[in-house]
């Protein structure tokens, strides 16, 4: 035991940026229990002022589509069911009948849009845009170089049409290229047959991860809270996949337009170890998991070398401009791991450790995005900062003058990542 909390207090002294336990974070902000649920919470970006007779140029942008409502309708509708069946046998609690009307209640804005891209999600794209354009309005001159890409699923595509759409309010002049196609997902969502079977049901993690989630999951106290009738809940609920299904719920609720909640059916401990059971799924499959030897941020290497190359194009030929990608959570987590941003790549192997080496909800909330920001001079020197969910964060790379960094410094440092071979069991 005491060897498990020295190595987590290691982890925690290894992340200046986070003055904070996972810990704290979630019991401070309950909606941070909802991991890669929880939404964007940026209002203001944070733009150092750029070196002496330094411009902004060009953009590289990856981002996450915004909130959306759960994955699938079988997400509210088996719990809406669960419910009217325990309201027929009269086996739910007062609680539990006030829960059942809240279901119903966001069933009626839910039904249909399993994985759709809500209006949320929208507005958090276009105010995303907006701001990059508000703080490099050199970038989007009426000639500048746009490009738009993303996934073919459609929420992706619609955060991209948000995202074009808020820029183009600003300067209707400007021309941005959108596409949305399998042209492009060998970089925008690109996973190895190696990471996919490791990341799979037969993974070397999967006992591991199952003990993890038996240790945390506690469900007896909130099944007691809402069901009034225990022979009736040994015959027909299970009580782990229930606590699941209100934690789906609960934290999605802050993604959606009806204003019901259910954060407080849970303790904020029930919260935090429902949290870090699911951030532990995130950080083995995304992320720099020891055992994974980087598997995991070998898949973030084709969208690397697409970041450099359409850098160098733009620079090469003294353009404006930026290129815009869109995708999922499980190509933004890789991204920042392999680009070694700040708090982003720790690894570690124990599930104890986890929490605190990799957090989420800070690394990919709804709409997060890493922006690449380049500047150059008169003489044509270039420097470029690093922004995640639009706040300045370091790389390991010397500089005099943070957050800027030279170009062909970074250039170098990422060349010579790509060149190392990808980690093949």
């Amino acid at each position: 035991m005491k060897k498990m909390i020295f190595l987590v207090l290691a982890v925690m002294l290894a992340l200046p940026g986070w003055a904070k336990t996972a810990r704290e974070e979630v019991y401070e902000t309950l909606e941070k229990a909802g991991a890669v649920y929880y939404a964007y919470p940026v209002t203001e970006s944070q733009n150092t002022a750029a070196p002496k007779g330094y411009k902004p140029f060009y953009i590289s942008h990856y981002g996450r589509h915004g909130s959306r409502y759960l994955i699938s309708d079988n997400d509210y509708k088996r719990m809406l069911d669960l419910f009217a069946k325990a309201h027929e046998a009269n086996a739910l609690t007062p609680l539990g009948e006030d829960t059942y009307k809240k279901i119903e209640h966001i069933w009626e804005e839910a039904e249909g849009r399993g994985g759709d891209l809500s209006p949320l999600g929208v507005r958090q794209h276009k105010g995303i845009a907006a701001r990059m354009y508000d703080a490099y309005p050199e970038v989007f001159t009426d000639d500048a170089r746009m490009s738009a890409r993303s996934t073919i699923v459609m929420r992706c595509a619609l955060s991209m049409d948000a995202f074009c759409e808020s820029l183009k309010e600003k300067n209707p002049k400007i021309d941005i290229t959108r596409e949305s196609s399998n042209r492009y997902m060998n970089y925008l969502n690109y996973h190895s047959p190696q990471s996919n079977a490791f990341n799979g049901k037969d993974g070397e993690w999967q006992e591991l991860y199952r003990k993890f989630e038996e240790q945390n999951l506690t469900p007896d106290r909130l099944v007691g809270e809402i069901f009034s009738d225990p022979a009736w809940v040994r015959r027909n609920v299970n009580p782990v996949d229930f606590m699941w299904g209100m934690y789906w719920l609960a934290v999605d609720m802050q993604n959606m337009e009806t204003q019901e909640e259910f954060l407080s059916l849970f303790t904020p401990e029930e919260l935090y170890n429902i949290w870090q059971t699911f951030n532990f799924r995130f950080y083995v499959a995304d992320s720099n998991y020891t055992p994974a030897n980087g598997m995991n941020l070998d898949n973030a290497k084709p969208l690397l070398r697409n970041i450099l190359d359409s850098a160098q194009e733009v620079i090469d030929e003294g353009a404006n401009g930026a290129t815009l990608r869109f995708g999922h959570d499980g190509n933004l987590i890789p991204l920042t791991a392999i680009l070694r941003l700040e708090g982003c790549y720790n690894s570690v192997s124990e599930p104890e450790e986890m929490a605190d080496a990799f957090r989420s909800y800070y690394i990919s909330p709804m709409a997060g995005n890493v922006q690449i920001v380049f500047f150059r001079n008169k003489s044509g020197d270039v420097l470029c900062k690093f922004m995640l969910n639009e706040r300045e964060i370091a790389i390991p790379v010397e500089t005099s003058q943070f957050p800027y960094y030279q170009w062909n410094d970074v250039k170098a440092y990422y060349e010579d990542i790509l060149a190392q071979p990808d980690y093949i069991p």
